[in-house]
């Protein structure tokens, strides 16, 4: 026979693995310093103006 397990102790597991994996994001995405977002910012709209600047016209 197979062993017999808990649902509802599969269930905690199951939503605070969910709850780890999205705390990890938001400490990513909310964890940075102004200097780092503004760097990231800075860092796009360079290459955006290169990605404009290199269209050919049609």
């Amino acid at each position: 026979m197979s062993e017999v397990i808990n649902l509802s102790r599969v269930r905690k597991a199951k939503r605070r693995a969910e709850a780890t994996l999205q705390a990890d994001a938001n400490r990513i995405a909310f964890g940075r310093t102004k200097a780092e977002k503004a760097a990231t910012a800075a860092e796009q709209v360079k290459s955006e103006r290169a990605l404009d600047g290199a269209k050919r016209e049609p």
